[in-house]
Formats: C-alpha cells, structure tokens, sequence
C-alpha cells in the first residue's frame, strides 16, 4: 500500500470543454453486452391513459435484481413498510436528489471523518499491483480512485452502482484525476449479472449495502465474482456498542441530518431516509453471520467510532 491515501479528496466535477480521453478497450469482466434504454433519471413517458398524478412520478431504469425469494411481499424502507418491488425505485429517487451533493453532505454530517474510515477501509483490504478490483454502490469514487492508483497499469477497477446520477459524478471525477484503468458499470448488487464468476481479486461495498432489498442475494453475487482467495470488504453504519453513545447518536441523526439535507441539499425526506435505514441495517455480529451463510470464511469486523461504522472482512476459500 502507498502511504498517500490521505488522498482521498473532493474532485471538481468534469469540464464539458475538456479533451476527450482515448477511447477505452472493452471491460474483459463484462460476460455480455449492457442492455440499452433510457437513462435513469429521465422520466419516462407514461401511457396516455394515465392519471396527471401518476405523470409526475419519476420512474428510475435500473438493473434487474435478484428475485429469489429471500424477502417477502414488503420490506423496510426506512422505518416505512412497503411492497418490496417498490424500495429499488424509492432509494434510486433517494440517490438522484442527493447525488450532486453527496460528497459536501458525507463531510458535513461526519465532521470529516468518513476519510479516516475510508481510509481505514482501504488499508485492510489488502489490495495489490495488478490486482482486479470491484467497487460495489461506488458512488462518487472516493475508493475507486485510491484502488486505481494501487492496483497500477497492470491492474484493473470497475466502479459500479444501480443509479445513474451516483456513477456519472463518479466518472466524472475519476476521469478528471486520470484514472484510465477504470470501468464504469450499472449494476445490481443482488445479481452483478454483468460480471463472470471468479472475476475479482477483492469487491468492496461502501455505504451501500444498507441500501440493498436482497441483502443475502447480494453477499452471494459478491461471492460468486471473486477468485477463489479473492475477500470481500463491507464498510457500512452499524450499531455503536455503547449505550449512552447510541442515545446522542439517534438525537444526532434524527435531527440534525434533516435539517443539513434540508439547508445544504434542499431535501431533509432523503437525509431522514438515510438515517432510518442506518437503524434498520443488521448489526455486526449479524451481518457477519450473514456472509457465513453466503459462503465467506474467516470472517470478521472491526469497530470503528465506537461502532458507528465497522469494517466486514471474509474470503473466498
């Protein structure tokens, strides 16, 4: 590992007037070709028989997730119940709002210190030159960008998510940094359809798998690309271990989050959203259960800010 992740830093968005970059050769992950439509966060347009109400809803064009069975008629979103094919919809129209914001938003509400679990994060992944590395709900880039420059020219990142706005601005900055050893890919973390079995050397997910309907579909997709020896890396919000310290956390994000997103992003729902689905996401002890039962051995998590955040470990034997 270099010893520069510290940089790890806001990115200008891209210049339209810049010079275009080389044209890239195919991603050698894809196994077939990405399906063609509208791009999410263009609405679509409805049939002439429907309601003037219904006309002003947004309809997000996502992959299609994993439908197995593992979840019900309803899920959670947030604290709210509803029909479990609805949450995708709902968290895309979450993500589209906050997307041009995102990274402003990640250093408020953190005081910063998202860099340091990042950080953190990047460091017990243990990544390598020439490596192939798959950022899972990669966002904005922040880790996309640090493997990149880790796993070198004889390396390879695909940075992918479900919404559309998230990855452009991730593209956006990597390609402004330089980073030419980078693939831009929608995906679903419930199949990863696009990608072959036995593909990766590590996958990450960063904040994003709290945000999954088929959490146990998911961590058996990311099983499924990585090599064999090949480990999966979850950062995510989990349970602080302290009691006292959880009291002032949920007074914290239940009032503070909302009124950021409302003065910052002009969206207090999406930012009550995002700290309602920190509660509802399983704690340590159970997601690690959970990527036993997907398969991954030698698991294990590392608290960090008393448990606010952890690091997930496990290994594809």
């Amino acid at each position: 590992m270099s010893n520069d992740n510290q940089n790890i830093e806001n990115q200008t968005t891209s210049n339209p007037n810049s010079t275009a970059l080389p044209e890239k050769k195919p991603s050698p992950f894809l196994t077939e070709q990405l399906p063609q439509g509208t791009a999410q966060g263009q609405q679509q347009t409805l049939a002439q028989n429907s309601t003037a109400s219904n006309q002003n809803i947004p309809h997000y064009n996502l992959p299609r997730g994993a439908n197995t069975g593992n979840v019900g008629e309803t899920t959670h979103f947030g604290f709210k119940t509803i029909n479990t094919e609805e949450k995708a919809q709902k968290v895309a129209e979450v993500f589209h709002s906050v997307a041009s914001k995102y990274d402003l938003m990640n250093d408020l509400m953190s005081l910063g210190i998202h860099r340091l679990w990042k950080r953190y994060a990047i460091h017990l992944s243990g990544v390598r030159r020439g490596q192939q590395v798959l950022d899972i709900a990669g966002g904005t880039g922040d880790l996309a960008k640090v493997f990149s420059r880790e796993v070198g020219e004889t390396g390879h990142v695909v940075l992918s998510d479900i919404n559309e706005s998230m990855l452009n601005v991730g593209r956006d900055r990597l390609l402004d940094a330089g980073c030419t050893n980078v693939d831009f890919v929608l995906a679903n973390a419930e199949t990863l359809e696009p990608f072959a079995d036995n593909s990766f050397d590590l996958v990450t997910i960063s904040f994003g798998l709290r945000n999954v309907t088929d959490k146990d579909a998911a961590l058996q997709a990311m099983f499924r690309v990585l090599k064999p020896g090949g480990r999966l890396l979850i950062l995510e919000f989990s349970k602080p271990v302290f009691e006292p310290f959880s009291k002032l956390y949920d007074l914290y994000s239940f009032t503070a989050l909302p009124l950021m997103g409302k003065i910052i992003a002009n969206d207090s729902e999406s930012y009550r959203y995002l700290a309602e689905s920190i509660r509802m996401h399983p704690d340590q002890r159970t997601l690690k259960g959970m990527m036993e039962n997907a398969g991954f051995k030698n698991c294990d998590y590392h608290n960090l800010t008393g448990g606010i955040v952890a690091v997930h470990r496990g290994f594809k034997l």
